[in-house]
């Protein structure tokens, strides 16, 4: 096994068992099966789609892997990533509140519900990662970057976004909590802040993607936005 193959495995375990000794820490119990079935979800599909990029686009996985506050180059960036990286603690942390205390009264149904919303936000992303080479964990342009517009793209300009808004949306569910749901409307605005500022970025920096932007309208949402 290479050096990066074995960098990308070890990432995902260490992101398992941090987001498990934060769920069923701060849940302060074993006992939550929603929890178990959502992170097994989690692992089956990031392997899955980890193995996907070893396998067929290794310069991808390699810019995946680059990702967080501290590899943005943008000031703007790095503010905006410190900020998700907070938040996404919090979108684990509320619904393992929920579970300790019972604030929310969830059907086992709407909880396997919200893991089918979660593998429907990974087939997303791995739709556009067959799609986009360049779909970077950061906002740059890269040497010879080219304009996707085929695929997903052809219909909304950022499709990473609106498939990760699919799986940010399933995970609280999958854990059983509405009330988690509070964490995914507190980071939609984030989101836009930094579709939008990479969006100027993309402007300014890479050949074509005004002509891009005139062609395809919506930006996350068909007929909405």
């Amino acid at each position: 096994m290479d050096g990066l193959n074995a960098k990308t495995l070890a990432s995902l375990v260490i992101l398992l068992l941090a987001m498990g000794a934060v769920i069923f820490g701060v849940a302060g119990s074993l006992r939550y099966w929603q929890a178990w079935l959502f992170l097994l979800t989690y692992f089956i599909l990031s392997l899955s789609v980890s193995i996907d990029l070893m396998r067929r686009d290794r310069a991808l996985l390699e810019r995946r892997m680059k990702g967080g506050p501290l590899a943005e180059k943008e000031p703007v960036q790095r503010l905006i990533m410190t900020i998700i990286s907070l938040w996404f603690v919090g979108l684990l942390l509320v619904p393992a509140l929920d579970h300790r205390f019972g604030w929310s009264r969830m059907s086992a149904l709407a909880a396997v519900g919200g893991d089918i919303l979660v593998v429907a936000g990974f087939l997303g992303i791995w739709r556009v990662f067959r799609e986009n080479s360049f779909s970077a964990a950061t906002v740059e342009v890269v040497q010879d970057q080219v304009v996707i517009s085929t695929g997903p793209y052809a219909v909304v300009r950022h499709p990473m976004y609106a498939a990760a808004l699919v799986l940010l949306t399933g995970i609280p569910i999958a854990l059983g909590s509405w009330w988690g749901l509070s964490m995914t409307i507190v980071i939609l605005p984030i989101l836009i802040w930094r579709l939008l500022h990479e969006e100027v970025v993309l402007a300014e920096r890479l050949s074509g993607y005004s002509a891009y932007q005139e062609r395809v309208r919506w930006r996350l949402l068909p007929l909405f936005w």
